[in-house]
């Protein structure tokens, strides 16, 4: 066998067993563990004066947010499609009033076996290495906060794709108290499925204790 043939089957065999490594990384403690971990380190934060959205009487009350189980079939890899023109968005806050963000350009992906598709959004005045996905489900108003939930997806300018990890999903803060002004997911944010990942409502936390 003349050398750069062989040279090209070990190149093809490399890249089939990275594929399969890949699939184990995030198969294992390699992805679980510092979900639990962020889990945690949440929940300390919300008991702390400095960083929770409760005031001190429900700090004193708090124990801990419930979420789904870690389910990878809700980290989906995404197409990234740059809009062409990148508009201002005035999305409306929960206090009637409105916050500019970009519309940066939309997320196609496949979950539930069907076509799926967001806008990612940039803050105006956040940081530049993620965007912004509020979005809402059918889950919400029943395990998840009525309003809807919240992803940040870490995004480098001229990534043609990003991953959305539904895990990571979280409830905005005035999901545990009224007096924040949060962002509403806008229409184009709707998803026609139920998403069971990431972070129940809090008033199921407190039914399950």
């Amino acid at each position: 066998m003349q050398r750069p043939l062989r040279l090209v089957i070990m190149a093809g065999l490399a890249l089939v067993i990275f594929y399969f490594l890949q699939d184990a990384l995030f198969n294992d403690d390699n992805y679980i563990k510092p979900l639990l971990q962020e889990r945690e380190e949440k929940d300390l934060s919300f008991r702390s004066r400095s960083n929770s959205p409760f005031d001190d009487a429900g700090r004193r009350a708090f124990t801990n947010l419930v979420y789904y189980e870690p389910n990878l079939d809700y980290r989906v890899k995404a197409e990234v499609e740059k809009l062409t023109k990148q508009d201002t968005l005035l999305m409306p806050l929960t206090n009637g009033s409105y916050e500019p963000y970009l519309r940066y350009g939309t997320a196609s992906f496949e979950l539930e076996g069907e076509q799926q598709q967001l806008m990612l959004y940039r803050k105006l005045s956040g940081e530049k290495d993620q965007l912004f996905v509020p979005f809402t489900d059918k889950t919400n108003g029943f395990e998840t906060y009525g309003g809807g939930r919240y992803l940040d997806v870490p995004f480098e300018e001229g990534d043609e794709r990003v991953v959305l990890d539904f895990n990571r999903a979280y409830s905005p803060f005035c999901a545990y108290n009224p007096d924040y002004v949060c962002p509403l997911p806008p229409k184009e944010n709707r998803l026609r499925i139920s998403v069971p990942a990431g972070e129940k409502t809090y008033e199921v936390a407190e039914k399950e204790k």
